[in-house]
């Protein structure tokens, strides 16, 4: 009887032995039936379930894209240059006509012939540098022969007399 005994213990032990593979077994089959729905799907390609978009306007507009500044290696230029409207450019000359004149005494006004392509506010500067006078009012003007005439008007606290004398032109 010693035999029979013996069988029913190795029976046990295979057994025991089987149920770790089927473990195993089951493990590679879930393995294998994700691997193969992957391949599935790197096969289907992600994009082709996205729908097209429908087009509501016929004119393409191109996407705004990333668009970066400039990082020169170097500077195009030495050195930056000299600035092209100072106050000795945007004055020419002090005008001294009969009526330039009338405007210095009854208006308080000095009448300068200036650069062509100097604005109000360029000209404001250039007399305040030139002859340390603050201007209320600039009136401007392009003269038929082509040059630009500016009507400044001193604040009340300057006279177009003193500075007119003192510029040197009466």
């Amino acid at each position: 009887m010693p035999p029979k005994s013996e069988k029913p213990k190795a029976e046990k032990a295979e057994k025991k032995a089987d149920k770790p593979s089927e473990a195993k077994a089951k493990e590679s089959k879930g393995k294998d039936t994700k691997a193969k729905t992957a391949k599935k799907a790197a096969l289907k390609g992600a994009s082709s379930t996205i729908k097209r978009k429908t087009r509501t306007s016929v004119s393409f507009h191109r996407p705004k894209t990333l668009r970066l500044s400039r990082t020169p290696k170097y500077p195009r230029t030495s050195i930056p240059h000299a600035p092209r409207m100072d106050q000795y450019r945007t004055i020419s000359s002090p005008l001294n006509t009969e009526s330039a004149m009338k405007k210095i005494e009854e208006h308080n006004t000095l009448v300068f012939i200036v650069d062509i392509r100097a604005n109000k506010r360029q000209i404001r500067d250039a007399v305040k540098k030139l002859y340390d006078v603050q201007a209320a009012k600039i009136n401007t003007l392009i003269r038929p022969d082509g040059k630009k005439k500016a009507y400044v008007r001193l604040t009340s606290d300057y006279d177009a007399l003193d500075v007119a004398n003192k510029i040197g032109f009466i």
